[in-house]
């Protein structure tokens, strides 16, 4: 088999499939007749060929899908015009915080935050997919350690948690609400002068849809609080 048609088939069958496709899965394609590196070769070969479309290919947590660029969102979303889930931003605020401080106990969310979180709000989070127990301190009690998960990712178009927006250093808050497309003019919460009340719910959108479309993350939740407890920013 040739590089065009070894191209072609790879095309094919992710262009077919409805879920990210590993390395090991498209190496059956070809009877484990070609490499994975030979395969990498020829799917940044396809990146390129797809380079000026509305389509692109890319490498999620599990592997590589195709999906519609984010500027095409708009156009697509007329077509299925589906309000996305709403989260409180309690909920999204918890969120973050296991993203970028994994793993983590609840105590240790409780003491990010400042306040007592919902039972219900870690639920949610694991019912959508988006964290998992992946163990438990040795401390009393044994509280379960959490993180974020594979799907996680996927549904925020990464590879790998390192492709999360950096916050090192005092100056990354704005690159990092930039970057999630976090309104930096939401106030932290507590600010209302009621430390530990949700706020109403905001707009989370990041699923993956039937049209696969490509994934956005517009919320309000404030990635600041990470520095501290809410009643204190």
């Amino acid at each position: 088999m040739n590089t065009a048609q070894a191209k072609r088939v790879l095309e094919t069958a992710l262009i077919c499939s409805q879920q990210p496709m590993a390395v090991r899965d498209m190496r059956t394609l070809f009877d484990d007749q070609l490499g994975a590196d030979t395969i990498k070769d020829l799917l940044q070969a396809l990146q390129s060929e797809w380079a000026q479309r509305g389509v692109e290919l890319v490498s999620v947590s599990t592997g590589w899908r195709f999906q519609s660029r984010p500027e095409m969102r708009p156009y697509l979303d007329r077509l299925n015009p589906e309000k996305p889930p709403r989260y409180s931003r309690a909920t999204l605020e918890t969120l973050a915080i296991i993203a970028y401080r994994q793993p983590v106990t609840r105590g240790d969310m409780e003491d990010i935050r400042g306040v007592t979180i919902n039972s219900m709000i870690i639920k949610q989070l694991e019912d959508r997919g988006w964290i998992e127990v992946i163990g438990h301190r040795e401390a009393p009690g044994r509280p379960a350690l959490f993180a974020t998960t594979k799907h996680f990712l996927d549904d925020l178009g990464l590879a790998s948690l390192d492709q999360l927006p950096l916050l090192d250093t005092p100056g990354s808050q704005a690159s990092v609400m930039e970057a999630l497309n976090f309104p930096e003019s939401v106030p932290p919460l507590g600010a209302t002068g009621q430390p530990g009340v949700d706020c109403e719910p905001v707009a989370l959108s990041v699923e993956v849809d039937r049209a696969g479309h490509a994934q956005s993350f517009p919320t309000d939740a404030p990635l600041f609080l990470l520095d501290g407890p809410s009643h204190d920013a």
